[in-house]
């Protein structure tokens, strides 16, 4: 870490869909840059010894970890929540807020817009859902965490997005729909927290073996295809995306802002 993790070092990071894929692996990667991390995520009890397991191992790494299994994107959880991390920054000798926010829930509707019958396609409230959840959610956790003056000057947001934002899969279209506007919002964001000097960006991960992927129909064909495709011959890491989220947390990246970054290897570019 060398003198990289001492501009980070005592700083809070906040994590939505922090128990596995990209979040977990961001918690991990922060925390060994010297960062504490509050995690929002939602499991059942099967998977709740996972969620320790990453808490283990951050506080292992001689950081706090906070974390909250809940629905990110319910307003009375979000607000819950914030006053639970106003709190916990309270107890700090000196006053400290959030330096780097990531938002990574994965949690939508995979169904065709024309199935073969009702029942098949997808539905108002199912896009709405999905658009709410992978995109709009966003904007009203930053919107709450300025209101609360919980960010400030060097703070870093972060959305993932994906090729889905401008490509299509079967059954993938409310979910594209989501990554497109996620992408709309960092843009927003980026005009209107400049002010304020915080930054805004999308990270675009290239095909990664995540849950998030098994769930779409196709995976496997994404994942062969990818493995062909890209310069490096080998599929993208949670750990290629973490480590360059770390990377864009330092303040050296302040003038990155307002960008859809891609963490591929290079393998968007090659048809």
């Amino acid at each position: 870490m060398g003198n990289q993790a001492h501009s980070l070092e005592g700083e809070w990071a906040l994590i939505l869909g922090a128990s596995s894929g990209f979040g977990e692996a961001t918690a991990l990667e922060l925390a060994s840059w010297g960062m504490h991390v509050f995690g929002v995520h939602l499991d059942r009890r099967a998977t709740l010894p996972n969620v320790d397991r990453i808490a283990s191992e951050i506080r292992q790494r001689g950081r706090r970890a906070v974390f909250f299994n809940a629905n990110a994107a319910d307003a009375t959880k979000r607000g819950e929540i914030l006053d639970a991390i106003q709190a916990t920054l309270r107890e700090a000798n000196h006053p400290q807020t959030i330096r780097v926010f990531l938002h990574s829930l994965a949690f939508g509707t995979l169904k065709p817009f024309l199935g073969s019958t009702a029942e098949d396609s997808i539905s108002k409230a199912q896009m709405e859902m999905t658009l709410d959840v992978m995109a709009n959610s966003l904007v009203y956790w930053v919107q709450d965490l300025v209101r609360r003056q919980l960010m400030g000057h060097g703070g870093r947001i972060f959305a993932m997005t994906s090729a889905g934002g401008s490509r299509v899969w079967p059954t993938y279209g409310a979910v594209s729909a989501a990554k497109a506007a996620l992408e709309s919002h960092i843009r927003q964001l980026t005009l209107e927290l400049a002010p304020l000097g915080i930054t805004a960006n999308a990270i675009m991960a290239g095909v990664t073996d995540t849950p998030a992927l098994r769930k779409i129909p196709g995976s496997e064909d994404m994942i062969r295809i990818a493995q062909k495709k890209n310069p490096s011959g080998r599929l993208t890491t949670p750990q290629d995306v973490a480590q360059a989220i770390a990377l864009l947390s330092h303040p050296a990246s302040q003038w990155i802002t307002g960008n859809v970054i891609c963490v591929d290897g290079g393998e968007f570019i090659v048809d």
